[in-house]
Parts: structure tokens; sequence; C-alpha cells
């Protein structure tokens, strides 16, 4: 049902791209990182809660068909349906059936609790597209409360300087508010530019997080001890780190399970939160699908694909995509 072309992955039934990754008559998104929702496309599809995040970074102008998780549409041949994905805000699985046959896209998702998106939804199907961004057994996170309390006692034990902590500025960031917030936090946390335009959305939504506001906001002279600040990877040694003395730095992603990470990339703290399945959740999830076929995308593909086929007696194999993702 669903071909590889230059464009990306098309379904003919549906006469449309899923999150192609050039400019298409009809794409269907299964979220708005810039991987998997780029420009130039005719019309999208996408769920509704994603809009003001696709319209940021697409254009406000754009021709969106926002959809509820679980509606039903008839496109062309082929009746499509999204599903929650976990991932963050608006993040879906595109569920594609035509001539008895249901294939699911997943997109990027995770399987863990997440106070600022809905929880992933299992889809059965008879082929499954698969991320596997961290698809090795090293990873296995723990729950996001255990991670936000790690970080606010890392921030509470310095108290005589800023707290910078670095995370992807869609979906990451926002969750960090929330799982904060969920521990009963409610000191306010500064927000990098960056950072701020996203969590706008999130708040426009409904999602409970923690205060916070623009750090541009606060005077200049403005030592900001004992405060926590959100930023960007890209901010990291950037002339926009002049204004805090002396910060304590750290980064949350699912890559600080690795060895030697935090290190090399020059922070003094790591935290392991990811907003991708770790390796249980990527094998939980295969088995719940009941699919025949599973085509696995991103990341350790080959190893998971391996696994699916040796182990769990799955017909799996490597899907080669331009998905990059915004690196967790």
């Amino acid at each position: 049902m669903i071909e590889r072309t230059p464009e990306g992955l098309y379904c003919r039934a549906a006469k449309a791209w899923v999150d192609p990754w050039r400019p298409v008559p009809r794409a269907l998104i299964t979220h708005a990182h810039a991987d998997h929702a780029r420009p130039g496309c005719g019309e999208y599809w996408a769920v509704a809660s994603s809009e003001g995040v696709l319209r940021q970074r697409l254009g406000k102008d754009i021709t969106l068909h926002p959809v509820t998780y679980g509606e039903e549409h008839w496109l062309g041949q082929c009746k499509v349906s999204f599903h929650s994905a976990g991932h963050v805000l608006g993040s879906a699985q595109i569920r594609l059936e035509s001539e008895g046959e249901v294939w699911v896209v997943s997109g990027d998702y995770k399987r863990d609790d997440d106070p600022s998106c809905d929880p992933f939804e299992p889809v059965r199907c008879d082929v499954l597209i698969t991320e596997a961004t961290f698809g090795m057994p090293i990873y296995r996170w723990q729950s996001g409360e255990q991670v936000a309390k790690e970080i606010h006692a890392w921030w509470s034990r310095d108290r005589s300087r800023p707290s910078l902590l670095f995370c992807y500025a869609f979906g990451k960031a926002q969750r960090l508010l929330a799982e904060l917030k969920a521990i009963g936090v409610e000191e306010e946390v500064l927000l990098h530019g960056a950072v701020e335009t996203v969590t706008r959305h999130y708040r426009e939504a409904g999602v409970p997080m923690t205060p916070s506001r623009p750090v541009s906001e606060l005077p200049r002279k403005d030592p900001l001890e004992g405060r926590l600040i959100l930023a960007p990877p890209s901010a990291h040694r950037s002339s926009w780190m002049r204004r805090f003395k002396s910060p304590q730095t750290a980064f949350a992603s699912g890559w600080m399970a690795v060895r030697g990470a935090r290190r090399r990339r020059g922070y003094e703290r790591g935290f392991v939160l990811s907003d991708h399945a770790d390796w249980p959740g990527l094998i939980q999830t295969v088995r719940d699908s009941g699919a025949r076929k599973v085509y696995v995308t991103h990341g350790q593909s080959d190893v998971l694909a391996r696994y699916l086929r040796e182990v769990e007696g799955v017909d799996a194999e490597p899907l080669d995509t331009l998905f990059e993702g915004e690196s967790d």
C-alpha cells in the first residue's frame, strides 16, 4: 500500500505522502518536527493540536486540514485515521486501510507517561512502519517523574548561580515544564526565545506547566542567581550565554544514557529523558500491533529488525528514509 518514492512514503490509494521529504500535493503529517513536516506542500493533514506549531514553522497561510484522534476520513480509495503517538503535542501514528489491508506509519513515538501530550495508543495492523531511534537494548528509560525530581534537586542544590538546562525547543522543553508542574514545582522557569515561542502553543492547548517567561524580559544586569533557564542546544557556548555568570549546565536527552556523551558535549550534568520509545517500548509496540510485516526506519534499524526476525519471529527489515529527528 505504501511505496518509497523520491518525495517520500507514498500511499497511492490515498494519493498522499506521509511526512514527505519534498513538496507534494497532499501531505499526511505525523507531527511538527522539521524532518517530518516540510514546507511547500499543496495541503497538509494533521492533528488539530499541532496546528499552532505547524503554522509557526511552515507558514501561517498553509492549507491545513485539522483532524481529531480516531476520526476516519476517506481520501481516494483509502480510509485514513490519526492515532496518538505520545511523542509531542499533536503527534500521531497514521493508519491507512484499503482493500482489506491496514498499514500504520508510526512516526516518532514513546510509550512512557508524559503530562504534556496525549498517551500512546496501540493500533492493530497488517504492516507497521516503526521508528528505531533508540533501537538497542541499552536504552531503557526511568519515569519522567523521577527525572523531574532529579532535575529539581540539581537546580535546588546550588542557588548561588544560574542553572542552565539545555533541551530541544519543541517537545522536550514543554515536557520538562509539565513534569516539574506534576511534582509540585510552582517556581517560575525562564526560557530562551526559541523555547518560549513553542511553549505558547502548549499553553493555548491547555497543557498544565509550571510558570515561565522569556529570560529576555528580565533586566540585563539581573544576575539570575538560583534561576532555572531552559535553552536549546544551539545556545550552548553561544554569545547568548554571556549574560549568565558561572552557570551550572546540564543537558536532558535520551543520549545521556550513553557513557561519555555528557562529557563529549561539554555539559556538567546529564539527565536521561527521551521523547522516543526505549527498547522495551519498541518491542511492545510491534507485539501490540500484531503486524505480520514490519519495516524499521530511523536510528538503529538494522539492530531492531534483526531482533524482531530472530527473537520475535516477525518478518522485519530496515527501510531507508530521510527522517532524522531533533536528535532527542
